[in-house]
């Protein structure tokens, strides 16, 4: 196992799927070309890439090369940055700024950025269909999952009961369910993928896994809620305030901002004991669990 320290590797993690990204993603050079540079404008150039560190980090419990982690990484930012462009539009959360700079329907114009997200979607099952990502009962597995997570029961069917919410008071079952379904689930197919892509776990292995993932989903979300009342929009890249604003349901709202740091450690801590059955295979998840409970931003 590697001693490369944490942010080290992160760092070259990222830097890693950025190529991979601009390699994949169509050039501006090709028909239409105003589509194709909105697309790498939504895609390339910020964000902190989790869901392909996460996707990585899970590689190595199966041994999984790391150009097959290049393709699974890439299909999953490639969803998350299609759901962003179609949340910031104006039918949906209405946002004017997405990782400190202008979201994709302001830069270019709505019907570009419907366009773009629609097209990141595609290309995202483009690559995980086209490329051989091990044995090919996985690989359709994989497809499986991406699609399953993206859709009306995962990330797609989170968002919808989420629009809905506004304005309603619901219970912690009710928050967990939609975040489960609208953040978590992305999450999980990152580490699921990235498993996947490599030898097979055993059925106890991938139990824990799966634990895991939904523990690191929820938590991604608790904080999320947390630094939505506590950061500056500077510090975000995007609007602060907004979801109280818009009167949106969250764990702060719902438990106060002491119960919910309170909820993220005990999520962490769940999370961890999870990983325990890996040992020093899952030192990158272990950090990276660590990573979202304690991230600024």
């Amino acid at each position: 196992m590697s001693a490369t320290p944490f942010n080290t590797w992160m760092a070259a993690t990222q830097a890693r799927v950025e190529t991979a990204l601009s390699h994949h993603l169509p050039g501006t050079d090709s028909i239409p070309a105003r589509l194709h540079e909105a697309m790498r404008y939504a895609t390339l150039g910020g964000g902190k890439r989790v869901r392909p560190l996460l996707a990585f980090a899970a590689g190595e419990l199966s041994g999984a090369a790391a150009e097959h982690l290049d393709i699974v990484a890439c299909a999953v930012e490639l969803i998350h940055a299609y759901s962003l462009v179609h949340d910031d539009l104006p039918c949906m959360d209405d946002d004017v700024l997405r990782r400190g700079r202008p979201t994709c329907h302001v830069e270019f114009d709505e019907p570009t950025a419907l366009l773009v997200g629609d097209s990141l979607q595609t290309l995202a099952f483009e690559l995980l269909a086209g490329q051989a990502i091990g044995h090919p009962k996985q690989q359709l597995e994989m497809i499986g999952l991406l699609a399953h997570a993206s859709g009306s029961r995962g990330m797609a069917g989170g968002q919808a009961i989420d629009l809905a919410s506004v304005g309603s008071a619901l219970n912690q079952p009710e928050l967990e369910l939609m975040h489960a379904l609208k953040t978590g689930a992305l999450i999980r197919a990152a580490v699921l993928l990235g498993a996947l892509s490599g030898t097979p776990l055993s059925a106890e292995e991938r139990s824990n896994l799966d634990r895991f993932a939904k523990r690191a989903g929820l938590l991604f979300q608790v904080v999320d809620d947390i630094l939505d009342c506590t950061a500056s929009t500077a510090t975000l890249g995007k609007t602060a305030g907004k979801d109280e604003a818009a009167d949106k349901p969250t764990y702060v709202s719902l438990l106060g901002l002491d119960a919910a740091r309170a909820y993220a450690d005990e999520l962490r801590t769940d999370a961890l004991d999870a990983l325990s059955i890996f040992g020093e295979r899952a030192r990158r998840l272990t950090e990276l669990a660590d990573f979202i409970c304690h991230r600024q931003f």
